[in-house]
């Protein structure tokens, strides 16, 4: 039997779910590289996304028997890797910047056209980012959630999550452009 929205890995993960450790060890290699590039993306240090991976794969695979496989395994990984580096980041008190007096809530902006960018310089650029802009926008441009979905994750309202993004879109073009 496939799964409707044919889950690639369906039968791996069906086979873990029966107890076999080969099969969670090869889920593991499958998804590894791509959740801890995720949690590294979040939390910006190569041991604690380590740390954020382990814990992530050792929660899935004691949770399995409640995956329904609605989903692809890796998008209910990635959000389990999601929603533990941002419980890391609030460990470390993770703080959204503030509305300034005067400013107002950016509900739209033109686009900014083709702007080619070395990858290495955005990333610098995104690390150097305040945690709560450079958060929202990885989870909004790298990660694929979507307003609604940040605010749900993060507890905060949409407004902010789009405040956060837009201010955090023009700080980091900011330091793109220097």
């Amino acid at each position: 039997m496939e799964a409707s929205f044919g889950d690639k890995h369906y039968e791996l993960v069906v086979a873990c779910k029966q107890g076999d450790r080969q099969s969670q060890f090869k889920l593991y290699n499958l998804y590894a590289k791509a959740m801890y590039n995720t949690a590294l993306r979040i939390v910006r240090d190569e041991d604690e996304a380590a740390d954020v991976l382990q814990e992530a794969f050792i929660d899935a695979f004691t949770r399995l028997d409640g995956f329904r496989q609605e989903s692809t395994f890796g998008l209910w990984m990635k959000q389990i890797v999601v929603n533990k580096s941002i419980s890391a980041l609030r460990k470390r008190k993770l703080e959204l910047q503030p509305l300034e007096e005067g400013d107002h809530i950016i509900e739209d902006e033109p686009e900014e056209g083709d702007i080619a960018f070395q990858v290495e310089a955005i990333k610098e650029a995104i690390n150097k980012l305040p945690d709560g802009y450079r958060l929202v926008l990885t989870l909004y441009l790298l990660e694929g959630y979507d307003h609604e979905e940040i605010a749900h994750i993060l507890r905060i309202s949409e407004a902010t999550s789009r405040s956060q993004f837009f201010r955090g879109k023009r700080k980091l073009l900011d330091y793109l452009a220097n």
